[in-house]
């Protein structure tokens, strides 16, 4: 079933991107073209945060980038307020992490939809990590830019106290 709706897809794909085709514009697509666009907006919707994930850090620990190896929770991923285990791929020269480093590092902004108690929904456009130790304690002295107050649920709040604004 998935091999054919790819392979409809695929033909859809090519029909959107310039290949040849048969049909004159302007008329009722088929029911297959609207399922395989469905198909398609579907798969490009914001995911967990995974293996392979390059998140920025918010915080003056020395880093500027870096590369999620494993999240420590679930087993699609993480979300927002959960620890994973990251490698530092940008540093400042004068930072306290250096590049290659294994560090941990809590989730502070995802751009997957998170939903609160009041029906709301939360996502930012970018994901961002602040660093800690394995203790949970935060290895910078600042937090920069919006941090959701969903981290006081997961009993980070010195990262809540060490932010300038709560989302």
């Amino acid at each position: 079933m998935a091999a054919t709706v790819a392979s409809k897809c695929s033909h859809l794909g090519r029909s959107l991107f310039g290949g040849l085709r048969n049909s004159v514009p302007g008329l009722l697509t088929t029911s297959h073209e609207l399922t395989c666009s469905n198909f398609l907006s579907q798969q490009q919707q914001r995911t967990f945060i995974q293996m392979r994930t390059v998140l920025k850090v918010v915080d003056n620990s020395g880093a500027k980038k870096v590369m999620c190896i494993q999240a420590l929770k679930g087993k699609k991923g993480a979300r927002l307020g959960d620890t994973i285990i990251a490698s530092v791929k940008e540093a400042h020269p004068n930072g306290k992490v250096k590049k290659g480093k294994v560090v941990y590092g809590v989730v502070v902004r995802a751009a997957m939809q998170k939903g609160r108690c009041d029906g709301s929904e939360v996502k930012f456009d970018d994901n961002a990590v602040v660093l800690v130790d394995k203790q949970g304690q935060p290895i910078g002295t600042r937090v920069f830019g919006p941090v959701p107050h969903e981290l006081r649920q997961k009993k980070h709040v010195k990262i809540l106290t060490l932010a300038g604004h709560i989302a």
